[in-house]
């Protein structure tokens, strides 16, 4: 988890910028060593329990049920603020509103046993439409780490945003000039799709960096344009497709199945199950409704063969607007 956070805080961060490089800290450096009774006789003391009994968060908790691990967790954020400002002249804490009480006991802290003063600043907790709060254990989350969201998911959640969360959003996570935003909000009213793939491609580039940008706009290319055809989407590259393949179904199947041109209906209802019948394939073609690497099928008869296959290996099957499939050899 350490080594998971670290990747992804490096990515975000200047960690070798030559006058302000960012620095990471594990407060394992400090408690490590430190046992239960040092951590009573410098770091206990140093708060009341009326004091830690104010916050708003205990006041919460205190009713429904709050152990003791909680109730100190404030000694512990507080006494990591008081070491940064004494060993790095560290003087702001930042986090989200809900960390309002922890961040002021660190300032306590530091006011108390360095005669210091330092300061806070939160922000309003991030939260869905419906008002619930946007943390990892609740259903709809997005993460930072590609291993939980994919590049194309994440971009995709910011182009599905309510229209009415956009101008939160741009003021929140946009790094754009305040006049590039102010533009930004005043076109949701006109555009709000233009606005949020605005938004979507300026997060996508910083989080996941630009090479994964340029493949998820692939991706959504290649799952929605109407203009992409079977002539052109080998431009598509194969990192886009493989992006594809994370996010729709698919099937794999051995190469040499193609070797020999091979009836339509067999392979699309036994070797790569599709379909789940013969007749039902025949219905999606009369339909119209069958493609295959952006070409319409309208023969029963097709046939496919290794010609078929995109960089050797990938076959397209659109049955509808929804329902796409990634096909890959093995």
């Amino acid at each position: 988890n350490l080594r998971s956070q670290s990747t992804l805080i490096r990515s975000l961060l200047d960690f070798e910028h030559p006058v302000n490089p960012a620095i990471m800290i594990n407060n394992l450096h400090f408690y490590n060593e430190m046992n239960v009774l040092d951590f009573l006789r410098d770091i206990g003391k140093t708060l009341t329990v009326n004091y830690m009994m104010s916050k708003e968060s205990v006041k919460k908790r205190i009713e429904t049920g709050l152990s003791f691990t909680e109730f100190s967790y404030q000694l512990l954020q507080g006494y990591d603020f008081q070491v940064l400002y004494s060993n790095e002249e560290c003087a702001l804490q930042m986090g989200g509103s809900d960390q309002w009480g922890n961040i002021t006991s660190g300032t306590e802290f530091i006011r108390r046993n360095s005669g210091g003063k330092a300061f806070g600043i939160t922000t309003p907790l991030l939260t869905k439409v419906d008002g619930t709060k946007f943390g990892k254990t609740e259903s709809g989350a997005i993460w930072l780490s590609p291993h939980k969201t994919s590049p194309y998911q994440f971009y995709q959640y910011w182009l599905n945003v309510d229209d009415k969360e956009i101008e939160k959003l741009i003021k929140y996570f946009s790094l754009k000039k305040i006049d590039e935003m102010q533009a930004m909000i005043v076109q949701i009213s006109s555009d709000p799709r233009a606005v949020k793939k605005e938004l979507a491609a300026e997060l996508t580039a910083r989080v996941h960096g630009d090479d994964s940008l340029n493949q998820v706009e692939q991706v959504s290319q290649l799952l929605f344009s109407k203009k992409l055809d079977s002539e052109t989407i080998s431009s598509i590259s194969i990192e886009a497709f493989e992006m594809v393949g994370q996010d729709i179904p698919g099937y794999d199947f051995d190469k040499n199945e193609l070797t020999e041109p091979k009836a339509l209906d067999d392979f699309l209802t036994i070797t790569c199950p599709v379909f789940s019948s013969k007749s039902e394939l025949r219905r999606s073609i009369k339909g119209n409704a069958l493609s295959i690497n952006k070409s319409k099928v309208s023969d029963e008869n097709r046939t496919l063969s290794s010609a078929t296959l995109i960089h050797g290996r990938y076959i397209m099957i659109e049955n509808g607007k929804k329902n796409k499939f990634l096909l890959k050899t093995s």
